[in-house]
């Protein structure tokens, strides 16, 4: 598991990799953001620092699910990688198309074959300071030791003056596109608003990779943008206003 944390005030950072008994990788994030002279903390090293400030740990039984373990095998017979939102039709025909227990459907698929890996937050304060923060589980069927763009700061998560920006979707096309650190970037170089400044770095830096992501203004404007069928989303305000979406 990986995580990250960014406060735009002064553009602190926390980010972790290669966990395996950490519960909640991104409080071990912030522990390294507030707690270490360190940005970037992996594998055994972050595992050890987890311990030596009582971070809650767990056997990693703990984390293994009958439903991931069944994906999983879908995606070791299809040779394929499984993504939070985009599974394969190959592997989708492996498990069988009978699969018709939830009458909604993303890319002509029932619901129910989805595993959403990715959680991330973008907030906003009444000084207008932005914070962002992004955990995931990866891909299904990784490479061992693949690191995606979630912990990266810049690429999966980002916070600074104008925005805080969170991502998910094909780490490896985020992670060449710089899509969190580019949001805020438009909006800095390109005096774009907020929304305007996603729509542009979906458009023009994913090239054939799909992903959605996150943002939220030092303004208080929230904005979304994704290249793909659905991406679940929600957001709420201060005084009481929520709202949840799936589709555009």
């Amino acid at each position: 598991m990986e995580a990250s944390i960014m406060d735009g005030r002064g553009r602190r950072c926390g980010a972790v990799s290669g966990l395996t008994t950490v519960k909640n990788p991104i409080s071990l994030a912030r522990l390294v953001m507030d707690k270490s002279p360190h940005s970037y903390l992996a594998f055994s090293g972050a595992e050890d620092f987890a311990r030596q400030h009582g971070v809650e740990t767990v056997d990693n039984e703990y984390f293994i699910t009958e439903d991931n373990k069944g994906m999983l095998k879908l995606a070791k017979e299809a040779d394929s990688i499984l993504f939070d939102y985009r599974i394969p039709s190959t592997a989708f025909e492996t498990c069988g198309a009978a699969s018709t227990e939830s009458p909604i459907q993303m890319n002509g698929m029932p619901i129910s074959v989805y595993a959403p890996e990715t959680v991330g937050c973008v907030v906003a304060d009444t000084e207008g300071r932005c914070a962002a923060a992004t955990s995931t589980g990866g891909l299904m069927n990784k490479k061992v030791g693949r690191i995606g763009d979630s912990p990266l700061i810049g690429a999966g998560t980002y916070a600074g003056e104008v925005c805080g920006v969170s991502c998910t979707g094909e780490g490896e096309a985020i992670i060449r596109g710089t899509l969190a650190r580019d949001v805020a970037a438009v909006m800095e170089y390109k005096g774009l608003k907020l929304q305007e400044a996603v729509d542009f770095v979906i458009k023009e830096r994913l090239d054939e990779g799909k992903a959605g992501l996150i943002a939220v203004s030092s303004e208080g404007e929230v904005a979304y943008g994704f290249n793909c069928n659905g991406m679940f989303r929600g957001c709420a305000t201060e005084d009481g206003f929520m709202e949840v979406g799936i589709w555009e």
